[in-house]
């Protein structure tokens, strides 16, 4: 079975927020976060790092 990532990222996030209960600017800000960084000049090296 294929399932899309962005399926699969939506259900674990929602899982994450309702288990974990973080507060909403928390959430906020690694959601911020992760897009600064995932545009920035930091992709490759965070990219690499993952791979």
């Amino acid at each position: 079975m294929d399932v899309p990532l962005w399926f699969a990222v939506l259900v674990v996030a929602v899982l994450g927020i309702q288990l974990a209960r973080p507060p909403w600017w928390l959430v906020a800000l690694l959601l911020l976060g992760g897009y600064l960084v995932a545009n920035s000049f930091l992709a490759p090296t965070v990219a690499t790092l993952f791979d």
